[in-house]
């Protein structure tokens, strides 16, 4: 398939499955009379505390879906991590783009949610996970579209090492927070300079990967 085909069928998916998320989203929160303004504190009535097993559950099953589409179009491992990655990103800032169409929420880029609840509590403003959202959509495209042109980037240890421990920073901002969320407090500072260290160190290594392998095409056609 073309690559333009596939990204598209990708965006569509991921879209589509926002749409999803965020209409059930809605119905939970007019069957059980949840005001998204005063998610904070979080309380035991809530859907976190309720349902907090059925809502883990969604939350997996959805991690599932992202990463099966892009096992559908991701020939090497690179190719799959990079098509799931595109995936998760339309996905996430589509699933708040809905939420804003359908109830006008959130409010603004500086609204607090909770992220995810695997394995504690992740929350933040809504900005900081659209950004790591754009930043798996534009990596990843560049990513895919290497690979489909025969210059697929070069993930060695060191990379890979960099990558995961950026990432492992972002969750740890998102995270600080968990043990007052469980019980009950409001979200205190969000720590952005941990958040944007994180993203550095992960942007680091997927643009020297990226070139990299840009570089051992060019030598190798010389």
């Amino acid at each position: 398939m073309r690559f333009r085909t596939i990204a598209l069928t990708v965006i569509v998916f991921a879209v589509a499955m926002a749409y999803l998320e965020s209409a059930c989203v809605v119905y939970l929160q007019h069957a059980l009379a949840i005001d998204p303004d005063r998610l904070f504190p979080l309380r035991s009535g809530d859907v976190v505390g309720s349902l907090v097993a059925i809502e883990v559950g969604r939350e997996f099953v959805t991690l599932v879906l992202l990463a099966w589409i892009g096992c559908v179009f991701g020939r090497r491992w690179v190719d799959r991590l990079a098509w799931t990655s595109v995936a998760f990103g339309v996905w996430d800032i589509a699933y708040y783009a809905w939420l804003w169409v359908f109830i006008g929420w959130p409010h603004s880029p500086g609204t607090w949610d909770v992220l995810f609840l695997i394995p504690v509590p992740w929350a933040g403003p809504v900005w900081a996970p659209v950004a790591v959202s754009a930043a798996l959509i534009g990596f990843g495209l560049a990513a895919a579209h290497a690979s489909h042109s025969g210059r697929p980037p070069l993930v060695d240890r060191r990379r890979l090492a960099t990558a995961v421990a950026g990432g492992l920073i972002v969750v740890l901002s998102f995270t600080l927070d968990a043990p007052a969320l469980m019980s009950g407090e409001m979200p205190g500072w969000y720590p952005w300079p941990v958040f944007v260290a994180g993203m550095a160190l992960a942007a680091w290594a997927a643009w020297t990967a990226l070139r990299a392998g840009d570089l051992d095409r060019h030598e190798a056609s010389s």
